[in-house]
């Protein structure tokens, strides 16, 4: 697992999620851990290692 650090596009926290390192691609909805709010992301991976990222709020 990778723990992935972003700032949340809400409340501007730092805030994490976990991901496979054996994915290829996550794409996904979860809740910022500290306001609560939506947020979208898709994480593309290789070798285990996140390559790009792309996070934004759930209109």
């Amino acid at each position: 697992m990778i723990e992935y650090f972003f700032s949340c596009p809400y409340c501007w926290q730092r805030v994490s999620i976990l991901i496979d390192s054996g994915l290829t691609r996550f794409e996904g909805i979860e809740d910022c851990e500290v306001c609560c709010n939506p947020i979208s992301f898709i994480v593309e991976l290789e070798s285990g290692q996140i390559v790009s990222s792309y996070v934004e709020k759930v209109q």
